[in-house]
Parts: C-alpha cells; structure tokens; sequence
C-alpha cells in the first residue's frame, strides 16, 4: 500500500520516492532539529513549503499526474521525488 506520509530525518526525505493517486494528499514531517524545506526541484512545481522546524508539517494535495522531484532548498543534497499516477 502507498504512503502519503514521508518523513524527514538524518538530512533525508524518507521515503526518497513515493507514488501517490490523484487527489492524495502527502504530509512531510520534519523529525530532525535543523529546518528544511519542501521545494519543488526547477523554477516551476507546485512544491513551497516555509522552513519547516523540528515537529512542523507541510501538506499539498496532488491534482494531476505526473512525477515531481523536489529538494530542500537548505540543504539542497536532499532530493526525493513523489510519482502521481491517475
């Protein structure tokens, strides 16, 4: 069963990939004590998320298919994806 959760932990996104359907929703949550964020990866991409601190939360619910990798723009070495499938 799919995942609509993904943690972010040890400066990772975990899981580095998901695949979510239409209309999921996906909440990251910051477990670790520097913030980060959630940011799609090129200049277009639904992903913008604040600086998330420790315990935070960011949530978008996705609309259309489609694979979209984002980073965390802190410490962009953090890349993960989540794939959208119809």
């Amino acid at each position: 069963m799919a995942t609509n959760t993904v943690s972010i932990k040890n400066f990772a996104f975990d899981p580095p990939a998901i695949t979510v359907k239409v209309g999921a929703t996906v909440t990251w949550t910051n477990a670790d004590q520097d913030p980060h964020t959630v940011t799609s990866d090129g200049k277009s991409g639904p992903l913008n998320s604040k600086p998330l601190n420790q315990g935070d939360t960011y949530q978008y619910t996705f609309a259309q298919a489609g694979t979209f990798s984002y980073l965390c723009t802190i410490h962009p070495f953090m890349t993960a994806t989540v794939t959208v499938t119809p």
